[in-house]
Order: structure tokens, then C-alpha cells, then sequence
């Protein structure tokens, strides 16, 4: 029972794990790492640990036991969870791990530039002089099987140095050469400076530079699938699978000489989160997390600059780079200061990757500040002390006679004028009601606020009806609210007011909210009301506002793909499969209709006639821009129904 209610004290909240790769840590209430492990979905295997105890395995029951938190850091794939996993196994050696505990290392694919004549050879190693390393490599399978497909395409030298040395003393061939398994100037059949052409495009191919040979088997895939050769096409499938996991970037391992850290941000317009990336000798051994409050005229590069300061207080002492999303403005004179902490003071250099592995390694920085900030939203959004709070500061700001328990929250979204969309989002005791969201369409709209002279209309209409019938609420939709926020300044304010005025209502409190600066806007009211930035009611009527934003912005989108997809299904040969497989190929609605016809051929299940008929169908058609959303008239989500 002890393990039960210690479980529930770090037990995340509904919502708040992504459901990216990952890699996870429990620890004690020492801050002592207990456990390490990874997931392809973190959301999917952390739930796991909270299962009834009775359903664990002994040595899992007794890691909980012990265990007073849980954190993950998110990365790209799940290669790189696991050399993750691996890394920090052998850094923080947890007391519940059992894998790598010999030490284990990864394998690498290794170029051996030094030699006169270049051999790519799978090692261990990680000190060969000279060589160019790709890697390290968890899948050992795929790094046979390409290696192999390697030496085809890149045909170089494979006997030992013994062999190499003795052919080109001697002018014979060398035992590999002559049953043709040897491709190097031992084998009489090239000269050394050729040679080493070729090795320098085999060192681009696996740098990522240059795909051409990966597109050729793609290609050569898709042509025996055409001419029914089905076992040729797997056999290449398999080859091309094998070749991508080679290409695969694993961006959370960096060279052996490598010492630095990296700072991601992501910030809104009341917090910032910042995340740092500890490196030592191309490994991430560390990592950190800030949340900073932001003020009006606080830019990223500000934000920073006052992180890094943070970072490196007291004893701990700045490597020789930093690597920032953005530069703070006064770049130079904080690199002189952190310059001053190192040994002999030592350069530092902050400076802003722009590719490579280190931009890659950025990117996932910036994620899990992106993640951390979200659960900070979340927590301070289920503390009840903080709701209340929120509660009554908006309460007397808006000087309203009661608590605005339940909220509704008005928001319009359209693509260029075009598909106008309106959402409605319900937040009770200062929580999300998603059942009682609703989405509305917007046919014919002259701007923004006439759009919301709609909605508000449509909405007090719902709540007059049930009240002229003399009915009883029957679901969270007939529930009359106490605040009504519009996302907007004056002008939006005073069309909502208008439409309520219209419909009679006067016992609703009314205001609208503006972007940035975070104003409050009253109806009648020519100057706006100003929060504190640090109060608990603006953060919660900003992510009310928030809220209604993305679901908005979800309707938007889903309208357009129907109307995508119903456009793409009239085409003759292309069924509802191929429909499917089109848009998972480019990903998104935006750059389908960005594709050119090239592209479009190059498509799984698409030859040129069938792109030119795609293409053909994806030309901008003003009447059919008037239809957006046909085919899901009357449609309902999970989340909320149409109003």
C-alpha cells in the first residue's frame, strides 16, 4: 500500500507525457537516478509503471517503492533513444538496470582516410588514427547488410593491410582482387588517386550529402513492383531499409573531442522554459531546466542571456562553446565574462549551429524546452489553490458579483479569408469541459468581427431557447456561463456585445482578450484592463484563449483535408488507398498542394499521367474554396459537436 500512495505523489497528470521517443529516469527522493530506460512511445510505457502493483514484476514493485520521480527527455527517434538510454546507463549507473553494465559500445562504420588506399570497416574502435566515423549504430544487422550494399555501389578496397602491401610490392593482384571482391589499386584494375575519388564519394554519401544512390534503389523498387517482380522488390526494399538506418542521424552523439552545451527556448507570452544539453567528449552526460517569467519587453536573446548566466553561478565552470537557438545581444561581452570563469580564461564562443549534427542536437533541445513548458502549464493549471486564485482575481478585475465558474471562450479562424471557422471552448472551475466544445462554420462573413456577431448570436440563441421553454439543463452545452471571453480588442468586444444585447442576455459578463500585450478589453470601456503578468488570472485567461485558438485552427484544418480528400476521390484511379498513401507521403494538406508535378510522380502508388490528373485537381478553384468543409457537414468530434 506504501508503494501505492508513494506512486500517486509522482504520478504525472493526465496528458502531460508526450507520446515521442524517449528516454525516462526514475529517482529517489535524493535526486539518486534508480531506474533509466527508453520507449518509442513514452506516453504508452510510463503508463505502464502505474498499473495496480499487483500486475508488476517483484523488482519493478520495489524500484516504485523507492522511487519519488519520474522525468523524460524527448528525442527524434528511437536510434537515438537507445544510444541515449546506453549513455546514461554507463554515466548514472542505476541500481534497477541490468543492461549494459559490461561497458557495452555501440559499433561504428569507419573510414580509414590515413591509409593510401581507404577501407570502410565496422569496428569498436573509437581511436583509429585518421578515420571519419558514421555511427554508432545500434541495429549491427543493417550495418552488415549495407556495408555490403555499400561496396557495391562505392566498389573500394576490402583485403587487410598484409595483402595490400604485398600486391602492390609485387604487381599481382591481391587474394580478394582476383576472385573480385577487392576493388582497391591492388587489384590492378584502378589507380590510387581514382581510388580515392571514390572513397571521397562514399564519405559524402554516409555524411548525408548525397542520396542519389539511396533514390536509385527506391527507384529500381518501385519499377520491379510495376513489372510484377515481387521478390526482386523485396530483396531491394530490404536493401534500402538497410541503407536508411545507416543514413538514420543520430543527433544526441557528437565527435569524442566534443565539449560543449546547448540551450534550447521556448517561451509564450508569460513564461519561458529553457533546456540545457550537457556535452563531455560527444555525450549528453547532463541536463538542465529553467522556467523564466517573461516581461513585456523581453526577447529570447535576453531570455538567453540570463540563462546562461544562471547556468554557469558559483563553481561550475563554462566549456569552450555554447550553442543558443538565437544570440543574445550582448554576445561579446557575455562571452568575455563566462570567458573569465574558464581555467587561464579560456575562449567561449556562443554562437547560433546552422547544420549538421549540433543543429540537430539544437532542435532537440528546443523540443524538450517546448515539453517542459507544457508541463509547468499543466501543473500550475491543477493546483487548486492557484485555480481559486485565478478565480477571484478575475473576478474583481472584471468586477463581476460571482466567480466566473464556468467560462466560454469565442475564437475565429480562416485561411486567407477563405473556410472561416468559429470554435467555442468551455473551461469549469477553471479546467477544460471538452465534451461541451462545439465548432461552428462560418458561410458568408465580411471580416473577423462579423464572424463573431455570428457565433456570439448563434450561442445566445442555444441558451434563450432552453430558457423560453422553461427547461433544465440537459448537457454541459445548455449550461448558461458566467464569462464569455472573444479572442480580440474593441472592435470584436463590441460586436459580441452587440449580439448579446440583440438576444436580450444581460446577466453574462462579457470581455475580450488581445494578443501580446495581453489587454482585457470590457464592453463600453475605451481604455483596457491590465493584469499583472505574474497573476494566476491572466495565465488562466490565456490558455482559455489559447485553448479556443488550437481547437479553431484543428477545425480549419480538418475541413480542408476533407475537402482535399473528396477533390482527390473524383480523380479516375485513385481510390480511397491511394488517397491515403498520397497524404501520408507529403505529410500535410500545405505541401501537397505545394508539390510540383516532378514530385507528385516520384509518389508511392502516382505515375506522370496520374500526377498530371492530381496536379490538374489541385489548381486553386475559387467555387470550390467556397465549399470547404461540404463533406463534414453535420460531423462531430470527440472533443466537442457542431454548433
Amino acid at each position: 500500500m506504501e508503494a501505492a500512495d508513494n506512486r500517486a505523489s509522482f504520478r504525472p497528470a493526465q496528458g502531460e507525457i508526450p507520446t515521442s521517443p524517449g528516454v525516462y529516469r526514475f529517482s529517489d527522493k535524493h535526486g539518486r537516478v534508480l531506474y533509466i530506460g527508453k520507449a518509442k512511445n513514452l506516453r504508452a510505457r510510463l503508463s505502464n509503471y502505474f498499473q495496480p502493483l499487483h500486475s508488476l514484476m517483484p523488482r519493478t514493485r520495489r524500484m516504485l517503492a523507492l522511487a519519488a520521480k519520474v522525468d523524460w527527455t524527448v528525442v527524434a527517434t528511437d536510434t537515438e533513444s537507445l544510444v541515449l538510454e546506453h549513455t546514461w546507463i554507463t554515466e548514472f549507473k542505476p541500481p534497477f538496470n541490468v543492461q549494459f553494465k559490461d561497458d557495452k559500445t555501440y559499433p561504428y562504420l569507419a573510414v580509414t582516410l590515413r591509409e593510401e588506399a581507404p577501407r570502410l570497416t565496422i569496428t569498436r574502435n573509437e581511436k583509429i588514427r585518421g578515420a571519419r566515423y558514421f555511427g554508432p549504430y545500434p541495429k549491427v544487422w543493417a550495418l552488415r547488410e549495407t556495408t555490403a550494399l555499400l561496396q557495391q555501389a562505392f566498389p573500394i578496397r576490402t583485403c587487410n593491410d598484409a595483402d595490400y602491401k604485398r600486391a602492390m610490392s609485387s604487381g599481382r593482384p591481391c587474394l580478394a582482387g582476383q576472385i573480385g571482391r577487392c576493388h582497391g589499386p591492388c587489384s590492378g584494375l584502378i589507380s590510387v588517386e581514382d581510388h580515392r575519388a571514390r572513397v571521397d564519394e562514399l564519405v559524402s554519401f554516409l555524411g548525408g550529402g548525397d542520396t542519389s544512390h539511396l533514390r536509385e534503389l527506391q527507384r529500381r523498387m518501385r519499377d520491379a513492383a510495376a513489372e510484377q517482380r515481387y521478390e526482386d522488390a523485396a530483396r531491394l526494399r530490404d536493401q534500402t531499409r538497410a541503407v536508411e538506418h545507416v543514413m538514420e542521424k543520430n543527433a544526441v552523439v557528437l565527435g569524442l573531442d566534443v565539449n560543449l552545451d546547448v540551450f534550447g527556448l521556448r517561451s509564450d507570452e508569460l513564461a519561458a522554459a529553457a533546456h540545457q544539453f550537457i556535452i563531455r567528449g560527444g555525450r549528453i552526460r547532463g541536463e538542465r531546466s529553467w522556467i523564466v517569467d517573461v516581461e513585456l519587453d523581453d526577447s529570447p536573446g535576453t531570455l538567453l542571456e540570463q540563462v546562461i548566466q544562471s547556468a554557469y553561478e558559483g563553481e561550475r565552470e563554462p566549456p569552450p562553446e555554447i550553442l543558443v537557438p538565437v544570440l543574445p545581444e550582448n554576445a561579446a561581452e557575455l562571452e568575455n565574462a563566462l570567458g573569465e570563469r574558464r581555467p587561464r580564461r579560456g575562449r567561449v564562443r556562443v554562437r547560433v549551429p546552422e547544420r549538421g549534427g549540433k543543429a540537430q542536437l539544437m532542435e532537440r533541445a528546443v523540443l524538450n524546452a517546448g515539453e517542459h513548458l507544457i508541463r509547468y502549464k499543466l501543473k500550475r493549471s491543477a493546483d487548486l489553490t492557484a485555480r481559486t486564485d485565478a478565480l477571484a482575481e478575475l473576478q474583481q478585475a472584471l468586477g463581476m458579483d460571482e466567480a466566473p465558474l464556468r467560462i466560454e471562450c469565442i475564437d475565429v479562424s480562416h485561411l486567407q479569408g477563405t473556410g472561416v471557422v468559429a470554435s467555442l471552448v468551455v473551461f469549469e472551475d477553471a479546467l477544460p469541459a471538452k465534451g461541451a466544445y462545439r465548432k461552428y462554420r462560418i458561410e458568408e462573413t465580411r471580416d473577423d468581427t462579423d464572424s463573431i456577431h455570428q457565433v456570439v448570436s448563434r450561442r445566445a440563441a442555444q441558451l434563450n431557447l432552453a430558457r423560453a421553454n422553461d427547461e433544465q439543463p440537459s448537457g454541459v452545452y445548455r449550461d448558461r456561463p458566467q464569462l464569455l471571453i472573444v479572442d480580440g480588442g474593441e472592435p470584436q468586444v463590441k460586436a459580441a456585445a452587440r449580439a448579446l444585447a440583440e438576444a436580450g442576455i444581460t446577466d453574462i459578463a462579457l470581455c475580450g482578450v488581445a494578443k501580446r500585450l495581453e489587454e482585457i478589453w470590457l464592453p463600453g470601456d475605451p481604455f483596457p484592463v491590465i493584469l499583472p503578468r505574474t497573476s494566476e488570472a491572466l495565465f488562466l485567461v490565456q490558455r482559455i484563449r489559447d485553448e479556443a485558438h488550437r481547437f479553431a485552427i484543428t477545425f480549419q484544418r480538418q475541413r480542408r483535408s476533407a475537402s482535399i480528400t473528396s477533390r482527390l476521390a473524383e480523380i479516375p484511379g485513385l481510390g480511397p488507398k491511394r488517397v491515403t498513401g498520397l497524404l501520408k507521403h507529403f505529410g500535410s494538406v500545405t505541401r501537397l498542394r505545394a508539390a510540383s508535378l516532378a514530385e507528385l510522380a516520384a509518389a508511392p502508388g502516382l505515375g506522370p499521367k496520374l500526377a498530371e490528373q492530381v496536379l490538374g485537381h489541385l489548381q486553386p478553384d475559387p467555387a470550390a474554396d467556397g465549399k470547404i468543409g461540404e463533406s463534414v457537414e453535420g460531423s462531430q468530434s470527440a472533443e466537442g459537436g457542431t454548433g
